[in-house]
């Protein structure tokens, strides 16, 4: 499986959003900003993510997106999905007509290591992400690197809260 850059970019930018969003909305300046991602990029990924329901837009002054549901109820699966990546290690796009119409030799072994990533990536949620102390420390200084001030509080906290 080959993740594009597109699925990456979507990833990154959603759990930036996921740091940031916990006490205003984001605009995409300063995630593009932060994370070193094309604005225009940007907008296309988040008209797909609005699209699908994942991150809902804030109009006027201090607008900008914010996630629709909690942190761990969003799947980086589900991110994937919603800016049209596919899961997918074989070569013919899961029908099996990889060779001559029929299934190839390997067939099996690729259908089943899709579904392994992708179960994979359906287990763990932004909120997994966010409790990692290296997302937080990686966050943090990308904010000092670009001028941003942000007072944080863990996701353990936030849930014992």
């Amino acid at each position: 499986m080959r993740l594009t850059t597109k699925g990456r970019y979507a990833v990154t930018a959603m759990l930036d959003l996921a740091f940031h969003c916990q006490t205003k909305p984001v605009t995409l300046t300063d995630i593009a900003s932060r994370q070193t991602i094309s604005l225009s990029y940007l907008e296309q990924l988040f008209a797909k993510l609005r699209k699908s329901g994942i991150v809902v837009g804030v109009r006027g002054p201090g607008g900008g997106y914010k996630l629709s549901r909690d942190v761990v109820e969003i799947s980086i699966a589900d991110v994937i999905a919603a800016v049209d990546e596919t899961i997918d290690s074989t070569k013919c796009g899961g029908k099996g007509d990889c060779q001559e119409g029929e299934a190839c030799l390997t067939h099996e072994l690729w259908l089943g290591l899709s579904e392994h990533i992708r179960s994979y990536l359906n287990d763990i949620s932004l909120g997994d992400l966010l409790g990692k102390e290296s997302v937080s420390r990686v966050a943090n200084r990308q904010d000092l690197k670009n001028g941003f001030v942000t007072t944080i509080i863990p996701l353990q906290e936030k849930m014992t809260a």
